[in-house]
């Protein structure tokens, strides 16, 4: 839609965008359309879309012959999405908080992918919530704030780089394909954004594994400027937290940014090994 199409739009739903919720609109059909080449959705791909909005996604999604669920937390745009999309039989809509549904329920073991413009202000809760489902999406093309972006995509000795890059470089490979200006928004962020394609992995650890390295870097990062192991010896034996950096060849020293994915992975499969879970 033009912005004057919007904001008429958004009259007659007597509706103003949420700067809370992070709702800005998506104004520039170029853009969209590149970012739906980037995704290449088909006829008969499960798609989850985060926030329509509008609708403007959704359209070119529906056209293309997806399976679309769509969860959108704002009533007013529910009702209009409703009244937009009548009759679509391969469009369903759930009303709802996207970092707090149950997606193993919604898809079950069916491969799914999401292709979003994320509202801003629960992108990273929804990225770490949806990545840890027992059936993750196979691919994730998303639209977030760039410093978001900068942090998925952050290596280990950068100041990006935190717990949520490490949870997420687990199990995707991540690549930012886009930086967004704010112009091509409504009402315009105070922010630029950017287009990510995140790849889950082929091969993956065993979820107890993954789900104690996630641990071990939410609990050195919780305190980032003090060595890991001291913080780690917190919830288990010094001697098995010693033994487990020495075996991998980190220091003692190394603090959490210091310590890759890969590391926080061997560390746990090392710790599990010797009983010492974190709890």
């Amino acid at each position: 839609m033009r912005k004057a199409e919007l904001c008429a739009l958004f009259e007659r739903l007597g509706f103003h965008p949420s700067r809370k919720l992070g709702q800005n609109f998506l104004l520039d059909m170029n853009l969209l359309e590149a970012m739906l080449r980037d995704a290449a959705p088909l006829a008969g791909d499960r798609i989850l879309e985060v926030g329509p909005g509008a609708g403007a996604l959704t359209d070119r999604l529906l056209a293309s012959g997806c399976d679309l669920t769509a969860v959108e937390i704002d009533h007013r745009l529910i009702a209009w999405l409703r009244e937009r999309f009548a009759g679509r039989s391969n469009f369903t809509l759930l009303e709802g908080d996207a970092c707090k549904l149950d997606y193993q329920k919604i898809f079950a073991d069916s491969a799914y992918r999401c292709i979003a413009n994320l509202p801003y202000s629960c992108a990273s809760v929804f990225l770490a919530n949806i990545s840890e489902q027992p059936n993750p999406p196979r691919e994730m093309f998303v639209l977030l704030q760039k410093e978001m972006g900068d942090r998925l995509i952050a290596t280990p000795g950068t100041k990006d780089y935190g717990a949520l890059s490490v949870r997420l470089a687990i199990r995707y490979q991540i690549s930012m394909l886009r930086i967004i200006p704010p112009k091509v928004f409504f009402p315009e962020p105070e922010v630029v954004s950017a287009f990510l394609k995140l790849s889950l992995k082929k091969e993956l650890p065993p979820p107890e594994i993954i789900a104690l390295a996630c641990k071990l870097a939410g609990c050195a990062f919780a305190q980032r400027r003090k060595k890991a192991a001291r913080l780690l010896q917190n919830h288990c034996p010094a001697s098995a937290i010693q033994m487990a950096f020495e075996k991998l060849g980190l220091s003692l020293d190394s603090r959490a940014e210091n310590i890759s994915p890969e590391q926080y992975l061997a560390l746990a499969e090392i710790l599990l090994k010797e009983n010492c879970p974190l709890p």
